[in-house]
């Protein structure tokens, strides 16, 4: 406990001293929120992939792979996919127009791409990210509190408060610049943790042995890409779901901010590889170490999630334990949580540039000056954070028995289907118009309680929506109803 209380502490002392140093070098609204776009591409690269992974990965994807096997894999299909696409198709784009724009929020891009005579693009906009963002915010504040309860037996509770106390200390001082060079540091540790954790694990075990056999003797569907059963319409369905997390990363604002924030177009074409890289290897070293937590510490007839937790959500602590010495532990608690901070932190950067830039600045006071406007983020900063902690402790009253991936895939989704459409459209078709942009924010924001809550009860259909999830559906009936309003209104 002493080891691992000291490896933390170190931790966090790194992550407050990155705050302290970024804090000086704030010295506008724009350095605030976007570092004053001078971010080179191995910053931004890994800051956008450790803000877009989060503590899903770690907890959420390495249970996954213990309980499906190999296809786990179709998530990593889904986010490489995403990460590239938007690299390659969208990155640059945006970046052009952002800088001819002036933008330093997404809803600036949004107003100055449309030049709406009306603010409500910009409430709408600012609203939906707000919302949303505390939803996923609240998901990974979960995460800190169930990482200091396994990896250390603390009080769920009380892990919270200090995961929650340290994230908002360097975001309040240093805004985007503390959170793009604390997430490059927290994602060199969360890649160089995952990849060394399966290494060790494989090397460690017999060699007179076979993984394969033995997965086959624990659960044949383990083996299996389509999962239980083979392919089918069910098993489909839920490929197509796990798949499509990576849309996502074709226009959520904690993302598309890196590229507001990169320094150059050619910083941008050097950091495609960078994030295209990061995310094949740290997805497929999660889901690899589900595997292997699966073969090594269950057997055949056991329930799975009797002996990893639910949704296998234990696998990643049970391995280290079995495999890793203390101080190593330690390092692996600081990667977890590194996993939630980086994401933490931009998120709550973003959703205080709404409130601030959005409502504050470009709605109410126009001509608020620069000190006004940074004081007012930090105060935004800290009431989002207190909210986000409210709505985490309500969910883990309400619902004991929610699981990492799914609670954060939900707020990853409602985020993706209301800026992913918009974003795309309004980059690619000229034709699109402000009239079809606000119904493709409207129609995505609604669509993804919808499709979590109700079309699932639907008899006959409804089990094939709840394994397909929401995104891929909430995605295409936004820029669906954005692109028929837009053909009319022309």
């Amino acid at each position: 406990m002493i080891i691992k209380t000291v490896v933390l502490t170190i931790y966090f002392s790194i992550l407050l001293g990155i705050g302290f140093f970024a804090s000086r070098r704030i010295k506008n609204i724009s350095d605030y929120y976007v570092g004053g776009k001078k971010l080179n591409y191995w910053i931004a690269a890994l800051s956008a992939r450790s803000t877009g992974e989060s503590g899903w990965l770690l907890i959420g994807v390495t249970g996954m792979g213990a309980l499906m096997g190999v296809s786990a894999m179709w998530i990593v299909v889904g986010e490489v996919m995403g990460v590239f696409f938007s690299w390659q198709y969208m990155a640059k784009k945006f970046k052009r127009l952002t800088n001819e724009y002036n933008s330093i929020t997404i809803p600036d891009f949004l107003v100055s791409h449309f030049r709406p005579s009306t603010n409500l693009i910009r409430i709408l906009a600012a609203t939906a990210l707000s919302l949303f963002v505390v939803i996923y915010v609240s998901a990974q504040i979960d995460i800190t509190g169930k990482t200091f309860e396994s990896f250390l037996g603390f009080n769920y509770y009380s892990g919270i408060a200090i995961g929650f106390g340290i994230v908002v200390l360097y975001i309040f001082s240093g805004g985007f610049l503390a959170v793009a060079w604390s997430d490059f540091f927290q994602g060199s540790l969360m890649f160089v943790a995952l990849l060394f954790l399966p290494i060790v694990a494989f090397f460690g075990l017999p060699s007179d042995i076979s993984i394969v056999n033995g997965l086959n003797a624990i659960d044949p569907a383990l083996l299996n890409i389509w999962g239980p059963g083979g392919f089918n319409w069910i098993n489909f369905a839920t490929v197509a779901g796990l798949v499509s997390i990576g849309v996502g990363f074709l226009g959520s604002p904690q993302v598309y901010v890196r590229f507001i924030a990169i320094e150059s177009e050619d910083e941008v074409e050097k950091g495609k590889w960078v994030a295209i890289i990061y995310t094949l290897l740290t997805d497929t070293a999660a889901v690899m170490i589900g595997i292997l937590g699966r073969y090594i510490l269950t057997k055949s007839g056991q329930d799975p999630e009797a002996v990893l937790g639910t949704a296998g959500e234990n696998v990643l602590v049970m391995l280290l334990n079995q495999v890793m010495p203390t101080v190593i532990i330690g390092v692996y608690i600081a990667a977890v949580l590194s996993a939630v901070m980086s994401t933490v932190d931009s998120l709550l950067v973003v959703a205080s540039s709404a409130v601030t830039r959005d409502f504050y600045q470009q709605i109410m006071h126009p001509d608020a000056d620069e000190k006004r406007l940074i004081g007012l983020s930090r105060k935004v900063t800290l009431s989002l954070a207190l909210l986000a902690l409210g709505v985490a402790l309500a969910v883990s009253v309400l619902s004991p028995n929610r699981t990492v991936f799914w609670f954060v895939i939900f707020g990853w989704s409602g985020i993706a289907a209301t800026f992913c459409p918009v974003i795309i459209l309004s980059l690619f078709w000229e034709g699109y118009t402000e009239k079809g942009a606000i119904v493709s924010m409207v129609t995505g924001f609604i669509s993804v309680p919808i499709f979590k809550f109700l079309v699932p009860e639907i008899e006959g259909i409804g089990i094939y929506f709840d394994k397909l999830d929401v995104m891929l559906p909430s995605v295409v009936l936004a820029m669906i109803s954005g692109f028929v309003v837009s053909i009319n209104n022309e």
